[in-house]
């Protein structure tokens, strides 16, 4: 079975979240650690940020890693397993809100497909980059 990072390299719509964890320098943990539950943004989350913060992340790989770490969180945890959880707290140290009923939803995220199982860990895809605070 393929890691979480091979499953995003190989699926089309996660090219920024892959240009994204190589510049945070945050493959070998997401490839070879675990289990992780990554709440992954699309491509398309990260085009909703305002023009340049994208580039401004990658110039500054210390504040990208803060960022993507915020969505990852330590665990294997399915859609069945979050029913019951109002909150994780992230890698970055930071709670994240959890809603399973009626939409799943991360802070201020929908989840677009859940429970994508990989080798290290769950995948759950975002339609929102999710930020602390």
């Amino acid at each position: 079975m393929p890691s979480i990072v091979d499953i995003a390299v190989q699926t089309e719509g996660f090219s920024t979240l892959v240009a994204a964890v190589q510049a945070a320098g945050l493959v070998e943990v997401l490839a070879t650690g675990g289990p992780f539950t990554v709440f992954a943004p699309t491509d398309d989350a990260f085009a909703k940020l305002p023009p340049g913060t994208v580039q401004t992340l990658v110039d500054n790989p210390p504040q990208l890693a803060r960022i993507l770490k915020f969505h990852v969180v330590a665990g294997c945890w399915k859609k069945d397993d979050l029913m019951t959880q109002h909150e994780l707290n992230s890698l970055e140290s930071s709670p994240i809100p959890i809603r399973v009923s009626p939409i799943f939803e991360v802070k201020n995220a929908t989840v677009l497909a859940a429970d994508i199982e990989a080798d290290n860990g769950i995948i759950h895809v975002i339609d929102n980059v999710i930020l602390m605070g």
